[in-house]
């Protein structure tokens, strides 16, 4: 059963509204960041706008920030006051959401990014109200201000790259037509897509898209389906086959069985995997989690040790005490760790969906960068999965060479014209050679299909046979000796081989075997000059195997393997801690994907819904597979970097703010801290960003 077959086709129709929904699903939070997630960027970027705009009064009227800056700023009568009534509003409006974030951290005893900034502004807040109250020393009104502005700019930019991803679904849902055309008894009718049901005739008519996934019942027509294939070039439509909402009709018009509605469809597949992999947690990004959380900790250690330390050194100054205690407080809040890997992870994820690697697992992204070994299986992977016409040869003179060069294309005329009216495989492959040539089809009468072994027909007077060996032996024929020659290359090479029959005489033979893909033989060389062992699987014959793996350069080949066994071949290939990634067309694949270390799912179109793959490439190009590994790599890399940096900022600035340089007069103030720690945010921003620069080739 093919995947396209896996939906619940008797199941009852669920809505096709659902379409529209995917974009505004909810997303669980996926950084660390407690609560935020359930807030759109619109909101962040109001409260940081709004924020900012409070922070410019705080910063003129502040007197910390004028004596650090050695200005004085305008006074009058209360003007002291300014900040802090600003200073609250501030926390008020724009800080309530970490606190909110922090607290649904700590129910769950994960403190986090949420906590760790929570820590930052409440000790800020309590501070400087104490400061305003009359407490002797330095108010932090400007400091709780620039922090809480500097984390909602943050949280916006985070927002808005988690939320690019959804509204690419929003684009994705878009392309599904609200309305169709019914086919109801002997007219049309225009009825919303969310009614039609499992069976309905739809009639899409030139350059319209199509409502739904079904079958052509009638109609031809060249359809654009890049959308879900990345594919430029329109597909060929004619009766019988299928198609996906979504996709453009061209300029004829098509009468469309209703298979696939709502959820089922194709491009809803694609949506719920886009979204799959926007929630998917990577290692690295529990790693930024772990990150905060221990730094919480240590902000709290530190703070202590500060304390003990300095009212052993300076118990005449509890001011100064006090303020050391603060400084380190605030310090240990990197933001920068907050936009660390969830930037990175955003723009790595839309990188991937403009080369046609849909990642449906953040993780297997990540890891896809350790794979020693990509094992292929052959059939609709390297392989296009069709029958199609390899070798045409015919029986030729003494000297072994045709008299008639043209020959071979009137053979192959005579064979395609049998072969109209059959519904196998082998039939249609000569056929698509015969058209593919140019070559003038004649009109056959009489068919007669021969049970398992050919079939028959009267061609312009000619009683014309294409059948089996065992057909020729039966009547007793003679093969001239160049045929005997072709057919046992061909044989060894585990193709399928008919002959062609003129009454008595064997006109020649005609060799078909599973075509290879174009692109296969360049997929194939581009992971060996990365250094990766390539593999290739197939449950069919040795011969035909190795045919394959030989036009390939593939030097290990596992053939013979029943669908059940591949999952058995991963296995072994994993000993002694091999990382693999297999890649399949997920049809009878699906145990071997979900046990190798990384899944690859090759699937045009409707394909694309395989479960057990963590990256799926939405055209059936294998060179996705070099691209996916190179977009691991350099995705790993940035987020490593970003996390030096965010890390980096408070491994300096702890001991600094609890003045473990004192002694050598290096006090490193709340003011300097604050700015480090913007810089900080900053810089990894800007390296996420140097992501976008990368190339998939």
């Amino acid at each position: 059963m093919s995947v396209h077959e896996h939906h619940h086709t008797d199941s009852p129709v669920e809505p096709a509204e659902t379409h529209h929904d995917h974009s505004s699903h909810d997303h669980h939070d996926h950084s660390g960041h407690g609560d935020h997630s359930h807030h759109d960027p619109t909101q962040f970027r109001r409260k940081f706008w709004l924020s900012l705009v409070l922070t410019i009064p705080t910063l003129v009227f502040s007197h910390g920030l004028q004596d650090i800056l050695g200005l004085t700023g305008p006074r009058f009568p209360g003007s002291q006051y300014i900040p802090a009534v600003f200073g609250l509003a501030i926390f008020v409006y724009g800080g309530w959401v970490f606190i909110a974030g922090a607290i649904a951290e700590l129910r769950v005893r994960q403190p986090g990014m949420m906590t760790l900034i929570s820590l930052a502004i409440v000790v800020a807040l309590g501070y400087s109200l104490a400061v305003t109250l009359g407490l002797a020393g330095m108010d932090f009104w400007w400091e709780l201000a620039t922090l809480i502005t500097i984390m909602l700019l943050g949280h916006w930019i985070e927002m808005s790259a988690v939320m690019g991803a959804q509204d690419a679904l929003g684009e994705l849902a878009k392309l599904i037509p609200d309305e169709a055309d019914l086919v109801h008894g002997d007219h049309v009718m225009t009825v919303a897509v969310s009614s039609l049901s499992l069976g309905d005739h739809v009639v899409v008519r030139p350059g319209a898209r199509i409502p739904v996934d079904g079958v052509v019942v009638d109609g031809e027509s060249d359809v654009d389906e890049a959308l879900l294939t990345g594919e430029s070039t329109a597909v060929e439509k004619a009766e019988g086959a299928s198609v996906v909402a979504g996709s453009i009709n061209g300029t004829g018009s098509l009468t469309v069985r209703v298979d696939k509605v709502g959820d089922d469809t194709a491009l809803a597949g694609v949506m719920r995997m886009v979204a799959d992999a926007q929630a998917s947690k990577s290692g690295v990004q529990v790693l930024a989690d772990r990150a905060a959380a221990w730094l919480f900790y240590i902000a709290i250690a530190a703070a202590l040790i500060t304390l003990v330390a300095w009212m052993l050194l300076r118990a005449d100054d509890p001011g100064f005490v006090l303020e050391r205690v603060v400084t380190v407080l605030i310090i240990a809040c990197p933001h920068a760790l907050g936009l660390a890997i969830p930037l990175v992870a955003q723009i790595s994820t839309a990188i991937g969906a403009k080369n046609g690697l849909l990642v449906r697992n953040r993780r297997a992204l990540e890891e896809a960068r350790r794979v020693d070994v990509v094992l292929f299986d052959k059939t609709g992977t390297l392989t296009r999965g069709e029958q199609g016409v390899t070798d045409v040869a015919v029986a030729a003179d003494g000297d072994g060479k045709s008299a008639d060069p043209d020959a071979a294309n009137r053979m192959l005329a005579l064979a395609a014209a049998v072969e109209t009216k059959a519904e196998h495989p082998i039939g249609r492959a000569i056929v698509a050679e015969a058209k593919s040539r140019k070559l003038k089809i004649e009109r056959a009468t009489k068919f007669e299909g021969l049970a398992g072994r050919g079939a028959q027909a009267l061609v312009a007077g000619r009683t014309v046979t294409v059948a089996s060996r065992r057909v020729v032996n039966e009547r007793g024929l003679l093969l001239a000796a160049s045929l005997v020659h072709a057919s046992g290359e061909a044989a060894d090479a585990g193709k399928s081989i008919v002959y062609v029959v003129d009454g008595d005489d064997v006109l020649g033979m005609i060799a078909l075997a599973d075509v290879v893909r174009e692109e296969s033989a360049e997929a194939v060389s581009a992971l060996r000059k990365r250094g990766i062992r390539v593999a290739m699987l197939t449950g069919d014959s040795r011969e035909v195997g190795n045919s394959v793996a030989a036009q390939l350069g593939i030097e290990e080949v596992f053939a013979e393997v029943l669908p059940g066994q591949k999952a058995e071949v991963v296995r072994n290939l994993q000993a002694g801690g091999t990382v693999v990634a297999m890649v399949g067309d997920g049809v009878n694949d699906a145990p071997a994907l979900a046990q190798a270390d990384i899944g690859i799912a090759i699937g045009a179109g409707t394909d694309v819904a395989i479960e057990s793959a963590g990256i799926v490439l939405a055209s059936s190009d294998p060179r996705g597979v070099a691209k996916a590994l190179m977009l691991s790599r350099a995705t790993y890399r940035k987020m490593e970097q970003n996390l030096f940096w965010a890390t980096g900022y408070n491994v300096v600035a702890i001991p600094l703010a609890a003045g473990v340089l004192a002694g050598a007069g290096i006090l490193l103030s709340p003011a300097v801290g604050a700015v480090l720690m913007s810089v900080s945010t900053i810089v990894v921003a800007l390296n996420a960003q140097l992501l976008r620069r990368l190339r998939l080739r």
